[in-house]
């Protein structure tokens, strides 16, 4: 079976105002509605994210490597292999440049890592209390967001990155976003990623360069 007959069953066909549309279906491989939203927000109308609960997997993803793009890649093949749908998955991590680049891979479940001193508070607050006290002493506060994307797109891979360069500050600012985003300042701004609305953020974020790429990639299929 040919590439286009394989992308023709795989996709949802629509009508909008008597004109025949192809919605391509992509599996991306995460639960979070954050990041989900965000995602919805930013591609065409002719392409539909499914979550993976959507997709009926409730299981979890392994990620088993030290760096974003073999993290990226391997979430991906996972899902292709155990649902045969086109998906994608993303890793997206903070490095912080007097941590060496920490947390890194580790930034979801920072404060679950070493030392149980954050342990007792909830795990996105335990998350930014350990970042905070591991630069309190730091005069290099430089940092940035990068996300990586792997696609599999009928059992070929495809990676797209984004960044996003600032600093940390020293106390939260803003109730948007999640995450980091209260302690993130991107460079060439006044106000954290937590005080941007929606728009704002995708119109900078790392995770919208990368997903830009992607549709950038689609959009030329």
């Amino acid at each position: 079976m040919d590439f286009a007959v394989n992308f023709l069953i795989k996709s949802a066909i629509k009508y909008k105002k008597n004109k025949l549309i192809i919605c391509m279906k992509l599996v991306f491989a995460t639960n979070n509605a954050n990041k989900i939203e965000e995602v919805k927000n930013l591609v065409s109308d002719n392409i539909q994210i499914i979550s993976l609960n959507e997709a009926g997997f409730m299981g979890e993803i392994p990620e088993e490597f030290e760096t974003l793009e073999k993290n990226s890649s391997q979430k991906a093949w996972y899902i292709y292999h155990l649902l045969g749908m086109n998906c994608f998955a993303d890793d997206t991590g903070l490095e912080a440049e007097a941590l060496n680049n920490a947390p890194g891979v580790y930034s979801a479940r920072y404060s679950r890592i070493g030392n149980d001193t954050f342990s007792n508070l909830d795990l996105v607050e335990g998350n930014i209390c350990k970042l905070l006290d591991n630069l309190k002493n730091s005069g290099n506060r430089r940092a940035k967001f990068r996300t990586v994307i792997s696609l599999i797109l009928e059992g070929k891979e495809y990676q797209f990155e984004g960044e996003v360069l600032g600093i940390i500050l020293k106390e939260k600012r803003g109730n948007k976003g999640f995450g980091y985003d209260p302690v993130f300042l991107p460079d060439g701004y006044s106000k954290s990623f937590a005080e941007m609305d929606l728009k704002e953020k995708n119109s900078i974020s790392h995770r919208y360069l990368a997903i830009s790429k992607l549709v950038g990639f689609l959009n030329n299929l």
